[in-house]
């Protein structure tokens, strides 16, 4: 039989649309996994299935995450990484995350995630690029199964070890035709494409100092045969792009377009040194980019040039990143921490509050190469969240309900609805037993950091 579900009286409804539209006395009526209608309240069909009165707070559209590494939620604020810039810090954790096993990722991938839709965040991807002790994708995706989280699983991949001038160890390499052939299996298995899809699978070799050109163009080709998005690092930091110059003779960006690494079907991650030739090409060619503020500044990566990429347009999501280099995976306080950031960097107009939650909706979808989330409309995917303003955080933020969203402290969100089902419910997570899961990643995450 058809569900239908009527969420109503919410005090603000962001709808995330072409118009930018805010209904205050709002509500949207769902059938199934879709909106089918949305307005004032009174406008609304007035009975359904489950009906859930929304006084008080303020509906938005499912916010996307679209850059994670949730197996690093075990090895948050590890004493050796805590102070060093990314290459420091990769070679500090390589050596811990050799000892990953399957349980580990799918216990720290239940967390990371979570984690995140208790912040709001509605679709996520995944980039699990290191395979060791029989880890495999699946891994991933069974806990996204299990929490309910819409989920892009990129498979990531390091080919490239010390010994051939990369930055991983070798022991943490994979052979090339290995990764390509694991990746095809992959996709043919898992990816579904259609609209309103749970699952997809994204070809993402790791980043440019960890896999060779030659990989990069054969994933590249893989993706297009099978019509799949592609996925990496770029840009991250100085020592980055010093890297890029040294051993490709050309920038970042230059060395993404030689391998075929620029188009719709492409988001790259951070791009915090993305110069202006290659936002003129990221823009062209409507290539994407994650943007992960808290990742940037606890490596001390800089600030990326966000309002000069949109303004260029490129599409710009939000990436909470590993939970080794944010040490949180809470995609509300990224959009806050956005657009914190923008004004530290460039002035307060560089980034508005609701540019940020754009940024955190809309412009994930977009990076994600979607086109029925991040947005409360009739047809679109029923991914809406709630946040209860009648909090202490809230206090005092009734001017403007929307605003104090970003620039309020981030809070938890109390309703959450994935693909038409209620996942959140009164702020507790509907899906797993939390406790339960919290306790057995923390045995997990003293085991693989002990080395037992």
């Amino acid at each position: 039989m058809p569900s239908t579900l009527l969420l109503r009286n919410a005090d603000m409804v962001v709808t995330m649309n072409e118009d930018r539209r805010e209904i205050a006395g709002g509500g949207v009526f769902a059938q199934d996994n879709r909106i089918v209608a949305i307005g004032p309240s009174a406008e609304l069909p007035q009975t359904a299935d489950e009906v859930i009165d929304l006084a008080g707070h303020v509906l938005l559209p499912g916010l996307v995450n679209t850059h994670h590494h949730m197996f690093q939620s075990l090895t948050r604020a590890v004493p050796a990484a805590q102070d060093a810039e990314l290459f420091g810090w990769l070679k500090a954790l390589y050596p811990i995350w050799a000892g990953l096993t399957p349980d580990m990722v799918r216990v720290s991938s239940e967390t990371a995630m979570a984690e995140l839709v208790l912040s709001g965040c509605t679709t996520s991807s995944d980039h699990l690029y290191i395979y060791p002790n029989g880890v495999r994708l699946e891994d991933s995706l069974e806990a996204a199964a299990a929490i309910g989280l819409r989920f892009h699983a990129a498979r990531g991949a390091m080919s490239l070890g010390e010994s051939r001038g990369g930055l991983p160890p070798d022991s943490l390499v994979e052979d090339e035709a290995a990764i390509l052939k694991e990746t095809q299996r992959l996709i043919e298995r898992h990816h579904d494409a259609g609209r309103f899809s749970m699952r997809r699978i994204v070809v993402a070799p790791c980043s440019p100092f960890s896999v060779s050109r030659d990989l990069m163009r054969e994933a590249a080709r893989l993706a297009r045969a099978y019509g799949v998005s592609l996925h990496t690092h770029l840009a991250e930091n100085d020592s980055d792009v010093a890297y890029s110059r040294e051993m490709f003779g050309m920038s970042p960006a230059d060395y993404a377009e030689d391998l075929g690494w620029v188009g719709p079907d492409v988001w790259h991650a951070h791009c915090v040194k993305l110069d202006e030739a290659g936002i003129r090409l990221f823009g062209r060619t409507r290539t994407g980019v994650a943007h992960c503020p808290c990742s940037n500044m606890r490596l001390a990566s800089g600030i990326a040039p966000v309002r000069r990429m949109r303004c260029a347009g490129v599409a710009v999501g939000l990436g909470v990143d590993g939970s080794a280099s944010n040490d949180g995976g809470h995609l509300l306080g990224e959009a806050r921490q956005a657009m914190l950031l923008a004004r530290v960097g460039h002035g307060p107009a560089d980034m508005t509050a609701r540019q940020a939650l754009e940024i955190a909706t809309r412009g994930g979808a977009a990076v994600l190469n979607r086109d029925d989330i991040g947005v409360l409309a009739p047809g679109m995917a029923a991914d809406l969240v709630a946040f209860d303003l009648r909090t202490p955080g809230f206090a005092g933020a009734g001017h403007d309900p929307v605003a104090a969203l970003v620039f309020c402290a981030p809070a938890t969100v109390a309703w959450s609805v994935i693909d038409g089902r209620v996942v959140v419910r009164e702020g507790r997570l509907a899906t797993v037993d939390l406790p339960v899961l919290v306790e057995r990643h923390n045995r997990l995450a003293r085991r693989l950091v002990r080395g037992d």
